[in-house]
C-alpha cells in the first residue's frame, strides 16, 4: 500500500480528511480524536481500516481506505472523504453511475452534472434534480391506482363476504371487500421515503434542500414514507399512467444503494454516502457491454444457476457471452476490482463458474493492467485476463476492452499449462467444491 501524508480540508466547522483508495495515511490524534477513531472502527471499518503507528498513548493513526468511494460523517467536527485511486478521475465515477443506473437513458444527466468537483456536489445536484421531477409530477398530479381491500363496515360496499355473513348473522357491520382508489401506494412510498433519507442526511446544500423539502410536503398529503431498500425500486412494471416514475426511481436506486444506515451523535443524525467500487466496475462492465454487443454474441448479467436443488445451492456469475441464436454458452466474465496479480481463489471461481455452464473459457476483467498477464489452462479451462481500465476516455477504453476480448476468443494464442495446482481429473472435484460454497 502506497503511504502519504494527506490533505485536511476545512467544510466550514468540519474537518475533512481525504483518503484515496487502497492508500495508507498518517493522521495525527488532533486530526482524528480519540471519539472520532472509534466511531471510525465501529461503524466503518470494513471501509477504513484504522490502526495504531505504535504503543505510545498519542501515537498517530493509520488509516487505509478500501474500495469504497464517498462521504463518511463521524463526529460533527470531523468528516472523512474517500476518493478513487489516483488516476482515476472523479468524472469517470461519474460516468460510471451513468452507465450503471441507466441515467443516460432517462435524459436525466446533463453537461453541468459533470463540472462537480466532488462525489457531494454530484449527489446534491442529482437530489436537487429528483425533487424538481416529483414537483413537477405533483403539480400535474400523483399516481393513483386501485386496491383490493376488505374491512367490517355498517354500509355495502363493493362485494359482501357471504360466508362471513352466514357464520355470524348477529353481527351487526359487514365485512366487504371492495377496491379503494388511492395514491397511498408503494410507487410513491419509495419518494416519500428517498426524500426523508435525503433531508435526514445533512448533504443537501442551499440549493437543493429548499426543492427537497417542497417535494417531501407535498408528497405527505399523498403517501406516507415507508422504509424500503434499493431492491423496491428495481423491476418495477410501468404504464403510460406511470412512465415518468420509472426515471425518478432509478435515482431513488441509486440513493437508497449508497446511503449507509443512520446513526447519531449526540441530537445530530448522520447519514453517510458510500460508493461500492467493486459492485459499480461489475455493473458499470456489464451495462456497458450490452450497450455495444458483439457481433453474433449476447451478455447475460447476474445469472443464477442452480447447482444443487436438494440442498437449494445457487451460484451467480457476473457476466455470461452466449453465442447467437444458439444460446450456447461461449464464455465466463468476472470482474475484479482489485490491485495486483490475480489469486488462485479468483481462477478457481473463474473455473467452477465455467465448468458449472460447459463453457472452454473465463476471462478475469481489471481495472488496470496486470504486470503479467493471465494466460493458463486449468484442465479443459483457459483462463485469461482482460483489462477494462477506469483512466482516461472510458468510451475508448471500453472499445480496447472489447476488442482485446474478442482477439483471445477466437484466435488461439500461446498460454501457460498451471503447473503445482490442479490437474485434469481433479479440476472438476476442485470447481464442484468451489461452487458448493
Amino acid at each position: 500500500m502506497e503511504q502519504h501524508k494527506g490533505p485536511f480540508k476545512s467544510m466550514s466547522a468540519c474537518r475533512l480528511i481525504e483518503l484515496f483508495e487502497y492508500t495508507t495515511m498518517e493522521v495525527s490524534r488532533d486530526d482524528l480524536p480519540l471519539e472520532a477513531a472509534e466511531m471510525l472502527k465501529q461503524k466503518y471499518s470494513g471501509k477504513v481500516a484504522i490502526e495504531t503507528n505504535s504503543f505510545m498513548p498519542n501515537s498517530n493513526w493509520r488509516l487505509t481506505a478500501q474500495g469504497w468511494v464517498g462521504y463518511l460523517p463521524l463526529t460533527p467536527e470531523v468528516s472523512i472523504r474517500l476518493l478513487p485511486k489516483p488516476g482515476v478521475s472523479i468524472t469517470n465515477l461519474f460516468r460510471m453511475l451513468e452507465f450503471a443506473y441507466d441515467l443516460k437513458s432517462f435524459q436525466l444527466i446533463d453537461k453541468g452534472l459533470f463540472d462537480c468537483d466532488t462525489l457531494e456536489d454530484f449527489y446534491d445536484r442529482l437530489a436537487n434534480m429528483l425533487a424538481r421531477r416529483i414537483i413537477d409530477r405533483g403539480q400535474r398530479g400523483f399516481y393513483h391506482t386501485y386496491l383490493s381491500n376488505s374491512d367490517n363496515l355498517a354500509y355495502v360496499r363493493g362485494r359482501i363476504d357471504l360466508e362471513n355473513a352466514s357464520l355470524r348473522p348477529w353481527e351487526v357491520k359487514l365485512k366487504c371487500h371492495f377496491e379503494e382508489h388511492t395514491s397511498d401506494i408503494e410507487d410513491n412510498r419509495i419518494l416519500a421515503w428517498t426524500l426523508l433519507q435525503l433531508l435526514r442526511s445533512g448533504l443537501c446544500t442551499e440549493r437543493s434542500q429548499p426543492f427537497v423539502s417542497q417535494a417531501y410536503r407535498r408528497l405527505l398529503s399523498f403517501a406516507e414514507p415507508a422504509p424500503c431498500g434499493p431492491e423496491a425500486c428495481h423491476g418495477r412494471l410501468y404504464n403510460r399512467l406511470n412512465y415518468d416514475y420509472r426515471p425518478m426511481h432509478a435515482l431513488c436506486r441509486l440513493f437508497l444503494e449508497h446511503l449507509g444506515p443512520t446513526h447519531k451523535v449526540g441530537k445530530r443524525e448522520m447519514i453517510p454516502f458510500v460508493v461500492d467500487m467493486a459492485l459499480l466496475y461489475e455493473r458499470f462492465v456489464a451495462k456497458w457491454l450490452k450497450a455495444h454487443p458483439m457481433d453474433g454474441y449476447s451478455i447475460e448479467a447476474q445469472k443464477d444457476m442452480i447447482v444443487d436443488p436438494k440442498q437449494r445451492r445457487t451460484i451467480t456469475m457476473d457476466l455470461l457471452l452466449y453465442e447467437e441464436p444458439s444460446r450456447r454458452p461461449k464464455c465466463v466474465i468476472d470482474t475484479k476490482y482489485k490491485v495486483g496479480a490475480p489469486s488462485n481463489d479468483d481462477i478457481y471461481q473463474a473455473v467452477s463458474y465455467a465448468v458449472a455452464n460447459g463453457c472452454k473459457d473465463a476471462i478475469l476483467v481489471y481495472p488496470a493492467e496486470l504486470e503479467l498477464p493471465l494466460d493458463e489452462r486449468w484442465g479443459d479451462i483457459r483462463v485469461r485476463s482482460a483489462t477494462f481500465s477506469l483512466e482516461g476516455d472510458l468510451e475508448e477504453a471500453g472499445r480496447r476492452f472489447k476488442q482485446n476480448m474478442g482477439s483471445s476468443l477466437f484466435h488461439v494464442g500461446n498460454f501457460r499449462i498451471a503447473v503445482g495446482g490442479l490437474n485434469h481429473d481433479n479440476i472438476r472435484h476442485e470447481s464442484r467444491r468451489r461452487v458448493g460454497r
